[in-house]
């Protein structure tokens, strides 16, 4: 018998005595850990950016395109969904309108918050080193109160989308304009950056998925002109929140990979993408959206996730305050309604196109604006304002004007609740770490304010996390402004190295801010409230609110498109087959943030 012969004969009975041992341990019931399958090393290959498409889906903007576009598609990010059965009640989801508003303290919280905003117009020098003069609501109402609006054309050129052939749904621009009186449910998927799941028709996370699916894959097919079919060759970067919802974010990927079909994906942070927009390493990342700002700061493509911050407030809610304002002042165009898509469209195109950060401009001032509506004339209005048009952009700091009640206004980074599918998660690492480690790691995923680090190492975990919920609770109730917010943030960072970086390069994004002089109006105001310690090291303070001079509402969507096509991110695809065979585990193993 040949040496290999031997080798061969033993190894079999090796085989046979494991066998043996095995049926033993099953018959005492003994049971053998699983052990997980391993996930592959990446694949290295070369990517061709014309066949990634970028998806950067915001509550009230979707933001969509290929890696090699200029700019994405932009389109109104909602969908009117056709009744199943004739009769039924109809449903809308809100724009402008918000939970909070009708409390019994509302009103009392807007005056409140109204008079801080007028406190801080008037203790603010204009730069000629004068007190502005504040106007009073009731010199412009006089005027407004006895305007009517000129006729320029008995017909105002604007349609309800043709509904005759009763499509099943219609997406963007021609869901804006469905007549009420038609029989469609009107949702908005994405709300405050995250999955609009609620009670209520359409409101449960399969609907909310399938109006994505469709949103997306219109879209896709309609101005990208990619055949669904052809997804198989593509590829797909999708921006989510800093502070995102596992499960979602899970099911979304599945849905691109699994349903749309696309061959593979990258899942990374708005915060991350925005400084590979503006071609920053650093920054303390200041995303103003329609419906939330959230805060992180990012060192050299990481985002700290002690720093993130998220405000349940934004744009619309600086909308919404300004069509109270306007009312105040005698708004001449009496039918405005906050429950009507269309005049908060107006609405909001009044406040882009009036309000300002710029303490210089005061005094009452004529402005006019035109109404074009289906069905009815083109009108002309004139309109007489004063401090309206600075007060409204203000509520970004003084929050309290928003007259929000008894919601929660701030929200931190949430330890994961779990997932069955994912045996090495957080809950897995902390049951295996030692007493110490366990204290340590729960205060550190507590991102709380100033302070939470000082609980006694030996302090029972219970107790800990039972005092970390009290602050936690009580400091997300609070409305934190915008200038405390960044503040905040910055003073999470671990460093005075770190925090002198983010005070010198304080980036601005979204559209919630566009306001002029609000670059100026922002760095008085950070300046005025740091540290005075921080004063003294931080040579520059900077706030950068047009990098390379571009729209600031395309800075994360540009950062997600830069991102596919650099070499260094060849590790984090995450593949169809991979993920069929692995699962949530892929984004454990390939997201570039911590899972």
């Amino acid at each position: 018998m040949t040496q290999a012969e031997k080798e061969q004969d033993n190894g079999k009975e090796k085989e046979k005595e494991r066998e043996k041992e095995k049926d033993k341990e099953q018959q005492r019931g003994v049971k053998r850990p699983i052990a997980p399958p391993a996930i592959p090393e990446p694949v290295q290959e070369q990517i061709q950016s014309n066949f990634v498409v970028v998806i950067h889906p915001g509550s009230r903007t979707l933001r969509i395109g290929r890696a090699t576009d200029t700019l994405p598609v932009t389109v109104p990010h909602v969908i009117a969904r056709r009744h199943k059965q004739s009769g039924q009640p109809r449903y809308e989801d809100t724009w402008l309108l918000r939970e909070g508003l009708n409390k019994p303290e509302s009103k009392e919280q807007r005056q409140n918050g109204l008079k801080m905003v007028d406190q801080a117009i008037w203790s603010k020098k204009m730069s000629n080193g004068v007190r502005r003069t504040p106007v009073s609501a009731e010199q412009a109402r006089a005027y407004n109160c006895q305007i009517r609006p000129a006729v320029l054309d008995s017909s105002s050129r604007v349609k309800w989308t043709n509904t005759a052939h009763h499509p099943p749904h219609l997406v963007g621009e021609e869901a804006l304009y469905v007549n009420p009186s038609d029989c469609y449910n009107i949702h908005w998927p994405v709300v405050r950056g995250q999955l609009n799941v609620r009670p209520g028709p359409g409101g449960s996370l399969t609907a909310v998925l399938a109006d994505l699916e469709t949103i997306w894959s219109y879209v896709i097919q309609k101005h990208l002109e990619i055949p669904l079919k052809d997804l198989k060759y593509y590829r797909c970067v999708l921006l989510v929140p800093d502070i995102y919802n596992r499960q979602h974010i899970k099911e979304v990927v599945n849905m691109l990979l699994i349903k749309m079909g696309f061959s593979a994906i990258i899942v990374h942070q708005e915060s991350v993408c925005a400084t590979f927009g503006s071609g920053l390493s650093s920054a303390c990342v200041v995303d103003v959206g329609d419906q939330k700002t959230s805060l992180c700061c990012v060192e050299d493509g990481v985002s700290h996730r002690n720093s993130r911050l998220c405000l349940a407030y934004g744009g619309s809610d600086v909308t919404r305050t300004f069509f109270w304002l306007l009312q105040r002042a005698g708004f001449p165009y009496r039918d405005c309604q906050l429950s009507s898509r269309l005049d908060c469209q107006l609405l909001q195109h009044l406040k882009e196109t009036f309000c300002h950060l710029d303490q210089d401009i005061s005094g009452l001032q004529d402005h006019e604006f035109q109404t074009r509506f289906p069905e009815a004339p083109a009108l002309l209005y004139q309109v007489r304002l004063g401090d309206e048009k600075l007060q409204a952009p203000m509520g970004l700091f003084y929050p309290t004007t928003f007259g929000i009640v008894g919601q929660k206004m701030t929200s931190l980074q949430y330890r994961s609740q779990g997932d069955s599918e994912d045996p090495h998660d957080e809950h897995y690492l902390l049951a295996t770490q030692s007493k110490q480690e366990q204290a340590r790691h729960t205060c550190r995923y507590a991102n709380l304010p100033r302070g939470c680090g000082s609980g006694e190492v030996d302090e029972p975990l219970s107790a800990h996390l039972s005092r970390k919920t009290a602050i936690m609770s009580q400091f997300e109730s609070k409305a934190l402004g915008l200038d405390k917010a960044i503040l905040h943030s910055i003073d999470c960072c671990a460093s005075d190295e770190t925090k002198r970086k983010m005070y010198s390069s304080i980036l601005v994004v979204g559209g919630g801010l566009m306001f002029h002089g609000a670059q100026e109006f922002l760095l008085h105001r950070i300046i005025n409230k740091m540290p005075p310690s921080f004063r003294r090291l931080v040579d520059n303070v900077e706030v950068i609110t047009r990098p390379k001079d571009m729209d600031p509402r395309l800075i994360s969507w540009k950062g997600g498109a830069v991102l596919a096509c650099l070499d260094t991110t060849q590790e984090m695809w995450i593949h169809q087959r991979e993920w069929q065979r692995f699962g949530v585990r892929m984004l454990r193993e390939r997201a570039a943030f911590v899972w």
